[in-house]
């Protein structure tokens, strides 16, 4: 495997050895599989989880690994095709990667969406870029519309709680004073749905997840034998359900005016998920998030503080099934 960029590029065989794998590392963590080998991590935004986990994930399987974070003790990177090179940014990303690749084995970049023009950030323009330059293995940290390593720690936790395949999950909307990207709630859809759950999307009018976005969910249920539905009714959404994950987005028809996003949902801020949300739930229904999340704004202290909570747990995980990934690229490379 030369590409960690997409689940979906995945087939049922590979993610299930993944998987495996990664219950194995979190059992027995300490290897040296990956002895003399180097991790590359290019940052062009912000990250807690993700630029940890894969240090230590590194340095756990007997590796090693250096972060760059672009403008930051470093040249800032222009990332444009094209341009004439005249403003900010002294270096460009296409000299920068395969300068990166000679001093590394594998690479992982994070690059968030632009957030001005959909169509560019759900086509993943320089996700696609990157996969063209990079000569090496590629991690794909977080893209314009996808998470592949958030989701499939999300999908382990499914599995460490004993959620079933065809279990009830509930995607909901939350209220957020940013207008978010959609590259979380699009992974962990499109896992769900991949997965064979009986997904439900729940959001107020106007919040749809984009229609590039719900083509690949719909698609991922076809494979994996799943449901997909659609409300804004969130009582009819909750009844019987095994998972509700909170996440905001912004609203597709003010992508790029963060203004209008916010007029749109100014009266919204009760879409914030609480305990009185899992009245109709099956009572061991857990409560996702990927983080990091507004306390009392995404979802209350009840929720994070009590016993449905289980974003520590996905979070670890984030570590588990990484290390499976660098080991299925790198171990007998």
């Amino acid at each position: 495997m030369r590409r960690f960029l997409d689940l979906q590029h995945l087939d049922d065989a590979t993610i299930r050895r993944l998987l495996d794998l990664a219950h194995e590392l979190q059992r027995s963590p300490i290897r040296d599989d990956l002895k003399g080998k180097v991790l590359g991590l290019l940052f062009m935004n912000p990250s807690l989880r993700t630029l940890a986990s894969f240090q230590a994930g590194m340095a756990q399987l007997g590796g090693s690994s250096f972060v760059i974070q672009a403008g930051q003790g470093c040249w800032s990177l222009e990332t444009r095709t094209g341009v004439t090179m005249d403003g900010a940014h002294p270096e460009h990303i296409r000299e920068a990667i395969p300068v990166l690749s000679e001093y590394c084995d594998a690479l992982g970049v994070r690059a968030f969406a632009g957030g001005t023009d959909l169509k560019a950030d759900m086509d993943e323009r320089f996700l696609n870029l990157l996969d063209e330059i990079t000569p090496g293995p590629l991690i794909n940290l977080e893209s314009a519309a996808n998470h592949p390593c958030q989701a499939l720690a999300e999908w382990k936790a499914l599995e460490d709680y004993e959620i079933r395949e065809d279990a009830k999950f509930v995607l909901s909307w939350t209220w957020h004073p940013k207008a978010l990207a959609h590259a979380v709630p699009a992974a962990t859809a499109t896992m769900a749905a991949r997965r064979g759950m009986n997904l439900v999307i729940c959001r107020p009018e106007g919040y749809d997840l984009p229609e590039a976005v719900m083509n690949r969910v719909h698609a991922a249920a076809t494979q994996g034998g799943g449901t997909v539905n659609v409300t804004d009714d969130r009582d009819a959404a909750m009844a019987g359900a095994h998972v509700l994950y909170a996440k905001s987005w912004a609203s597709p028809a003010h992508y790029g005016n963060p203004d209008a996003d916010a007029q749109a949902k100014a009266d919204l801020r009760d879409w914030c998920a609480r305990e009185s949300w899992f009245a109709l739930a099956h009572k061991d229904a857990r409560f996702f998030h990927c983080l990091p999340l507004r306390r009392n704004v995404e979802a209350a202290d009840e929720i994070l503080d009590g016993p449905r909570s289980a974003v520590t747990t996905i979070a670890g995980n984030r570590l588990h099934v990484q290390k499976a990934v660098l080991m299925e690229m790198l171990a007998h490379a």
